[in-house]
């Protein structure tokens, strides 16, 4: 049935559409990927002139981010349930009720800027797609304000074994930049969206408290914008969705009594209708038939965006961030790894002491970030602590040779700390009983009250202080100098 429907002559030009061109000799995506059922889904990039033979194997299909001739802009929003994973598949409509809240108010901000996005439906949530033009004014603003370590200079410089191709330096620095307004776009759409949804909303997957359904939260995904842009990528629509099937290992046998799934666009219809419709194959056909899935250009509407951006409070205080400096990697055996971790609460030391996978998860970062910023620590520095656990050997594998630790750090802690700089970030649950909740707390008796925690930093953010701190001192004090 899979190799019939992708032979649909319509399918097969949605997908090109896609890939930004009319046949896989000219598409604008440098590279595709193409994985099958099995849980072992690793970074692959091939080519798209393979795409009919992957197409042919009935494989799940995606484009890089990486295009030859625009910047591709792209929000993901998912329903994620940490004590029972399958329950989007099981209970999808409930679960789209919950995420309608921050889809609308997405919508409302980006139309707001007149951003016209293209959006699709997949298993769990939704995607929203524009193009910035390399020749416009929007992409040399954006390659203007961007900001990224050397390392990933030196990544972006060498030749990619599966491209034969380097990502532009100009490209990188304006994917940077786009970082920078998606936080900003996600600023906004938490002022709009979090009164009026029924869960949490978090930025990226961070766990929070149980609910009726478990601990369970709307997440919107910023996490492509902490990698190098060559390592990421977005499903392309009309393709099988078989991530349930890759993770068969989490989600159980479950997955056996799953409709097939397809990503879809919306266009006129509305989620509810998209959640049937993705599941029949026949009106994926159908749908294939009609309008264009190819990304629109909003390159000029994205102008007013980063302009707004600019002069927004959050952009000031990404300039105090990037104001201090990592501590150079030889000077860590002074520096970083001479942190006094046994004054923080147990809760944090143990994700720095055991950072494999502890310091992967966005939950666990957030919460060092807090710790860290309440004691009086300069955000980059933070981030130049948890790059050198990355850089460190606590069996990472061969993770940071595809991905940059430096970068995957300074994104993390600049997004969770710039929550809490701009008040987007209460900090209720900055707390021992939530802390025990999320699975954060090690456990045993300690004499911390997190509650501590949270008076410091709520008051450090009432006077101002990052606004307001000298940022050469910032870069001159040494790290564990930077505790009350």
């Amino acid at each position: 049935m899979i190799k019939d429907y992708y032979a649909n002559v319509n399918v097969r030009a949605r997908m090109l559409e896609f890939l930004g061109g009319n046949s896989p000799d000219n598409v604008t995506s440098v590279y595709i990927t193409a994985d099958d059922c099995s849980a072992d889904v690793r970074f692959a990039p091939r080519s798209p002139r393979s795409l009919w033979q992957y197409l042919d194997k009935g494989l799940d299909l995606g484009r890089s981010l990486w295009d030859h001739r625009s910047l591709i802009a792209h929000l993901d929003i998912e329903y994620v349930n940490f004590d029972s994973p399958a329950y989007p598949y099981l209970e999808p409509l409930r679960c789209f009720d919950l995420q309608r809240p921050v889809v609308h108010a997405i919508q409302e901000v980006l139309f707001g800027y007149g951003i016209t996005p293209l959006h699709l439906l997949s298993g769990r949530g939704h995607h929203f797609a524009w193009q910035i033009d390399r020749r416009s004014p929007a992409f040399e603003s954006l390659a203007k304000i961007g900001r990224f370590p050397d390392s990933l200079v030196a990544k972006y410089a060498q030749l990619s074994t599966a491209t034969s191709e380097r990502v532009d330096s100009r490209l990188g620095a304006a994917f940077a930049g786009l970082g920078l307004v998606m936080e900003f776009v996600t600023h906004r759409v938490l002022e709009a969206s979090v009164s009026q949804c029924a869960v949490p909303v978090m930025v990226t997957a961070v766990e929070a408290g149980p609910g009726v359904r478990g601990r369970e939260v709307v997440s919107i995904d910023l996490s492509e914008y902490g990698d190098p842009l060559h390592t990421r990528g977005i499903r392309v629509p009309f393709s099988t969705y078989l991530k349930p099937y890759q993770q068969r290992w989490l989600l159980g046998d479950v997955v056996d009594a799953l409709p097939l799934m397809f990503m879809i666009p919306l266009h006129e219809n509305d989620d509810r209708q998209g959640l049937f419709a993705m599941r029949d194959v026949g009106q994926v056909i159908e749908l294939a038939q009609g309008g264009s899935v190819q990304i629109p250009d909003q390159s000029l509407a994205t102008e007013s965006l980063i302009a707004e951006y600019n002069q927004s409070k959050l952009a000031h205080w990404h300039d105090y961030f990037y104001s201090a400096q990592h501590d150079p990697c030889d000077t860590w055996p002074r520096t970083y790894d001479r942190t006094p971790l046994k004054s923080l609460p147990p809760c944090a030391r143990c994700i720095l002491e055991h950072p494999n996978e502890r310091l992967l998860k966005p939950a666990g970062i957030q919460h060092v970030v807090r710790i860290l910023l309440a004691v009086g620590w300069h955000p980059r520095h933070i981030a130049g602590l948890i790059r050198s656990k990355y850089e460190r050997d606590f069996g990472w594998g061969g993770k940071w040779y595809y991905y940059d630790a430096a970068t995957r750090a300074d994104f993390y802690v600049r997004l969770f700390a710039g929550l809490s700089a701009t008040g987007h970030d209460d900090l209720v649950d900055l707390n021992c009983r939530s802390c025990q909740e999320k699975r954060y707390c090690p456990g045993g008796w300690c004499s911390d009250n997190l509650l501590g925690f949270r008076d410091r930093l709520l008051a450090r953010r009432d006077k101002g202080e990052a606004r307001f701190l000298d940022s050469k001192k910032a870069i001159a004090d040494s790290p564990s100098q930077h505790e009350d």
